[in-house]
């Protein structure tokens, strides 16, 4: 594994919309919109959910595979760089996650 998986996943990805959805079941997400590619999200959030709550930790791998594609899927179909969401998490590092979610707030921790 290498922290680079998640920028070639995207390219690929981004790559998808020159091909066909005929070939490319990415391209056919993409090809149905925003709404489209949230809702297989949300599909696959609640599946990596009921996952985890589950005692197969194959199945919860499989599960969040399929969750970050389809939110790799969401930020293309929006046009929203990975590296802004990675520059996005690069800035919380070190901070308080209350202090964070505060801040997003506009409210003191």
């Amino acid at each position: 594994m290498t922290d680079t998986v998640l920028p070639r996943l995207a390219a690929i990805i981004a790559a998808r919309r020159q091909e066909s959805a005929a070939k490319s079941y990415t391209k056919a997400l993409l090809d149905g919109g925003a709404e489209t590619c949230a809702k297989k999200l949300g599909e696959e959030a609640v599946e990596t959910v009921i996952a985890a709550l589950g005692s197969d930790s194959g199945a919860l791998k499989r599960e969040a595979a399929d969750l970050l594609y389809h939110l790799l899927v969401v930020l293309e179909v929006r046009r929203v760089p990975l590296g802004d969401v990675l520059t996005e998490l690069e800035g919380r590092i070190g901070t308080s996650g209350l202090a964070e979610k505060a801040a997003r707030q506009g409210k003191a921790p």
